[in-house]
């Protein structure tokens, strides 16, 4: 049953992966492998051209990927690409370089292997923006945290500084790589960046003295003069025009529209900021790519002895403040060569041709160097911390197949390297996969290809080959020349098929063929190289007291770069190509320890217009990167193979007879568990050791029926596991709750009898303290202390809440003397309370009222009833008075006024007015007349009678002639305005409470007023002449 639900699945799967990919295949085939005329160069080319015009720059050939340059921006690199591509089966998307890098990625994740990729073509078929690209995914598919975030953008940041001080523009590509450079990104057992190293391999340094027509120097030159600050180019005393240096206008093209120098130096300088180069290394390193161009404009003169001699000091001064080297000594060295003779040392003034080459020597030696000690630097900041290292991915990025109308030593390194590359691939997929078929036993049928071993042997083969030839011209004594050298390969190497010179060619081939040129037939094409500087460039020798100058700078990065060592060791220093061919070999094996993944990047035209399909170019290209061969091999061949013992390790849960152990031998466990899943015949083969699969999409099947399979088997152990942990813990909960519930009952029942004696005693002391409650404290200590708690207790619920309250609660007899201290702090805390809650306002009015409770109360009828009434401040506001009689008052401040009525002294006829008080005198007002005006000092009684009546006589001194006599008033708060009055004039003694009448003075004439109880108020003047005031009789 478990089969037939396999094979149901894997039809399924198989249904959906055909399904997708013929929906994908509208525009020619994205795998070359399913050409139906795979052996045709031409329907290969076909196929290329098509997908191209259509924007499909990438095919695949098996599980090599093949990349056109479409020399325009394609919305093929995204975020959300990258999210499509991450973690997809190879085949189930259209081709990508994504695809690529995340096969390699999780493969490397899942197998723990390491892997490289092999990125390989012409200049400018796009090989650094492919490297890009891949670093760029792997960045992102990789778990990050924010430690490993700095790594991660420390090896994204590290390729625009490479670029700017080892890229430049050249005939065939704007940002060609100028020196070769392989990048190990390291990560650890998570798949997270770790760390990463680099390697850099032959950087062109005659090109910073030297370039040909329509090419620059590196970029970092025009970098530096387009965007740097004004404060740094002022420092380094350069200008900002790249016209103005002799090293940045031999190729007569300093700018270039489709480069932007400035906003490539804001990248450069942001990326030294993640690196993390200091401020000094920054300084430093800028002053030594400043003094190459100060260098370059050291112009020579000859004097009457033919010697050449430095006149305009201005670059020389320069260079020594940059580098920190006194001025005559550096001077000295551009002029002179120091010969060693025995013991002696002795200086050689240079002709103007030796100077003009040391100048030179220097500026390459220091730019050279100062490269290599950048890479140390990022390298140190990529640097693993935390070891061991667990997986690897490679990443190749070196300079492609070069061929120009002039070929020199540079070019010659270049081509053997990529000869070592190409021979590296036929290694490892044509010959290497023929060879394995040959030893497990596969039906095969053989494939031609061309092994350009026979070329690699022609350059590098020991006392034979064209380096060694090379080394041995160097190093022979006798001057040697680039003729000679020639000679010299004609002799050794002269009957090599794929070796010529114009001596030994034929007639129709002299004519292409210069006599100081060779000629070398590569697995990439013919190139022709001109030997004249062949063996200069070889030794890339440096004057040894430019090197003694050099050293003692004090810029600490020549420090670096130089050693005192290297003066001492008088044994010659290995030449160019030697060191260039141990590099090749480190790398070799190095990338023969990893598993490959190949992306052949090509070229489609020479003029980098967008859209153009250059057949011959392309179809040239096709045939040196053995592209026919190896979808030939990839045709008749096999896509996977593994060993026994690991393919049934790893598979052997999707088969019930193999899992979880297979007893017999691998071979034929193997053969069950294929047979199982359901394989055809025509999709796998046997060996002796190994199984072959023989498509991609049936490794695929079963990859997908394993990740399935363990997500089941995680589930099951995962149930069996929480299911044990389950039990597990469920029992050591019961042990530990029968243990915890026997503890407890015993606590509880030592509690419980504790309880009781403790009750039992405690009854018996409460017992004895009641009985001697009356007695001295010691002998019922508890009781009394019971007693004291409960009263108080009870005390604090019946607390009196304020002042007026008198109520206590009765104490017991021992505690007496207490409560009566604590009813004392209580009713002082009350009245405390109080009057810290007594306003001003009402402080003042509680004043008043003493005063009036001093006067009347008692003395008057109708004092009792006003006592619950409010004094007011004033009856009267300052906008009742007129402003005419403010101004007669002399704007002296009202302290209060009342409406009253006052009465003439003759008639006793009633008039309204208004009494106002200040703080020193009473006016009597009339609207806008001071109808009577007495100063306090001059009041000499103020009389009011023991009646309800609402009478006050003003008492006058005789003395005082301004005044006719007493004044008679009548108003509703008499209470109010006589006690005002009184605290006004400070005369409280001068009130009186008259009975039955009150006599006043007038004009030396006297008069009285009778006071009688009515049943209704009146004011009348009697027969007798008097004012008679009846007024009713309160309750009281």
């Amino acid at each position: 049953m478990e089969k037939q639900v396999a094979n149901g699945n894997e039809k399924d799967t198989n249904m959906h992966i055909e399904g997708s990919l013929s929906a994908r295949e509208k525009v020619g085939v994205q795998d070359f492998v399913l050409l139906d005329s795979h052996t045709s160069e031409t329907a290969f080319l076909d196929n290329l051209r098509k997908r191209f015009q259509e924007n499909l720059i990438y095919t695949y050939i098996g599980t090599l990927l093949v990349s056109v340059n479409p020399y325009k921006d394609l919305e093929l690199y995204t975020q959300r690409q990258m999210d499509v591509y991450q973690g997809v089966n190879f085949i189930e998307l259209p081709p990508h370089i994504y695809a690529v890098a995340d096969n390699a990625y999780r493969v490397m994740c899942t197998e723990r292997n390491n892997h490289f990729m092999l990125i390989s073509g012409e200049s400018g078929s796009g090989k650094t923006e492919t490297s890009k690209k891949i670093l760029q995914y792997l960045a992102m598919a990789c778990p990050t945290t924010e430690k490993l975030h700095t790594i991660r953008d420390r090896l994204l940041l590290s390729n625009p500084v490479l670029e700017a001080f080892g890229n430049a523009k050249t005939l065939r590509n704007d940002n060609s790589s100028r020196f070769g450079k392989y990048m190990d990104v390291q990560f650890d057992y998570k798949g997270a960046p770790a760390g990463g190293h680099i390697l850099s391999y032959l950087i062109e340094k005659s090109r910073v003295v030297h370039q040909n027509q329509g090419e620059r120097n590196f970029h970092i030159f025009y970098q530096l003069l387009e965007g740097g600050e004004d404060h740094l180019i002022r420092w380094l005393g350069l200008e900002r025009k790249a016209e103005n240096y002799n090293y940045l206008i031999q190729g007569e093209c300093a700018k270039v529209n489709t480069i932007c120098d400035k906003s490539n130096w804001k990248l450069v300088r942001r990326a030294f900021t993640i690196i993390e180069f200091t401020e000094a290394d920054i300084e430093h390193l800028f002053g030594l790519v400043a003094s190459v161009l100060h260098l370059g404009n050291i112009k020579y003169e000859e004097d009457s002895h033919g010697h050449a001699i430095i006149k305009d000091g201005t670059q020389i001064q320069w260079i020594s403040k940059l580098l920190g080297v006194p001025v005559s000594i550096l001077q000295e060295a551009l002029t002179h060569k120091k010969i060693e003779a025995r013991s002696e040392q002795v200086l050689s003034p240079l002709n103007l041709e030796l100077a003009y080459y040391a100048r030179d020597a220097l500026a390459k030696a220091m730019y050279g160097r100062s490269f290599s000690w950048l890479v140390s630097i990022i390298n140190g900041s990529l640097a693993n911390k935390e070891p061991p290292m667990k997986t690897v991915i490679g990443l190749l990025d070196i300079y492609g197949f070069e061929v120009f109308e002039t070929n020199s030593f540079e070019q010659f390194c270049i081509n053997y390297c990529n000869e070592k590359l190409q021979q590296l691939f036929i290694a490892m997929t044509l010959q290497a996969e023929q060879e394995e078929y040959e030893t497990e036993g596969i039906e095969w049928e053989p494939i031609q290809y061309f092994d350009n071993k026979i070329i690699c042997d022609l350059i590098e083969e020991k006392h034979k080959g064209i380096i060694a030839i090379m080394d041995e011209e160097c190093l022979r004594p006798g001057e040697a020349t680039d003729l000679s050298f020639l000679a010299k390969l004609e002799e050794k190497v002269g009957d090599h098929p794929h070796f010529l010179t114009r001596k030994l060619a034929g007639p129709g081939a002299r004519k292409s063929i210069d006599w100081v040129d060779f000629h070398l037939i590569h697995y990439a094409g013919e190139v022709t190289y001109c030997a004249v500087g062949f063996l200069e460039k070889n030794n890339d020798l440096l004057y040894r007291n430019l090197k003694e100058v050099l050293i003692k700078s004090k810029n600490y990065i020549l420090r670096d770069c130089f050693h005192t060592s290297e003066l001492d060791n008088r044994k010659r220093p290995e030449t160019v190509t030697t060191q260039f061919k141990n590099s090749l070999s480190s790398l070799i094996e190095i990338l023969l320890s990893k598993e490959p993944a190949y992306i052949r990047c090509i070229k489609p035209n020479n003029t980098k217009q967008p859209g153009k399909f250059d057949d011959m170019l392309v179809r040239h290209q096709i045939k040196y990167l053995g592209l026919m061969e190896h979808l030939r091999v990839r045709r008749a061949g096999f896509a996977y193979r593994r060993k026994y013992e690991a393919f049934l390790q790893r598979y052997k849960s999707l088969c019930p007879e193999t899992w979880p152990n297979w007893a017999g031998p691998a071979r034929e466990g193997v053969e069950r568990l294929v047979k199982y899943i359901g394989y055809q015949p025509n999709e796998y083969k046997l060996g002796r050791t190994k199984l072959f699969i023989r498509f991609p999409r049936t490794l695929f099947s079963i990859v997908d029926a394993f990740e399935l399979r363990k997500h089941q088997l995680v589930s099951k152990i995962q149930a069996k596991y929480k299911g044990c942990l389950g039990k597990r813990a469920f029992m050591k909960k019961k042990k530990a709750a029968i243990k915890l519930e026997s503890c407890w009952r015993g606590v509880m029942a030592r509690r419980a009898a504790k309880k009781r004696a403790w009750a039992a005693e405690t009854i018996r002391k409460f017992i004895r303290g009641f009985i001697n409650r009356n007695k001295k404290p010691s002998d019922n200590r508890d009781f009394n202390r019971m007693m004291h708690y409960n009263y108080l207790m009870r005390l604090k619920d019946h607390v009196p809440k304020n002042v007026l309250d008198k109520t206590w609660l009765e104490p017991p007899i021992p505690m007496t003397k207490t409560s009566e201290l604590l009813h004392k702090l209580c009713i002082r805390n009350l009245v405390r309370k109080y009057c810290r809650s007594i306003t001003p306002q009402r402080t003042e009015q509680m004043r008043q009222k003493v005063v009036a409770s001093e006067l009347f109360q008692g003395n008057k009828e109708g004092y009792e009833l006003s006592i619950s009434q409010s004094f007011e401040e004033s009856r009267l506001t300052e906008q009742d008075i007129s402003p005419k009689v403010h101004q007669l008052m002399l704007y002296d401040k009202m302290k209060y006024g009342i409406a009253v009525m006052k009465y003439d002294r003759n008639g006793f006829k009633a008039r309204p007015r208004n009494l106002v008080l200040t703080q020193t005198t009473l006016y009597v007002i009339e609207q806008v007349k001071i109808k009577q005006k007495i100063e306090y000092t001059n009041l000499k009684e103020i009389s009011v009678s023991d009646l309800s009546d609402g009478f006050l006589v003003i008492h006058v001194s005789p003395e005082d002639k301004k005044q006719k006599g007493d004044v008679l008033l009548q108003c509703e708060h008499i209470f109010e305005v006589v006690t005002k009055l009184s605290m006004l004039s400070s005369k409280q003694d001068a009130v009186k409470i008259c009975k039955g009448c009150i006599k006043f003075h007038f004009q030396s004439k006297n008069g009285v007023i009778d006071f009688t109880t009515a049943a209704e108020s009146q004011v009348y003047k009697a027969k007798n002449g008097h004012l008679t005031v009846t007024s009713p009789k309160l309750k009281s």
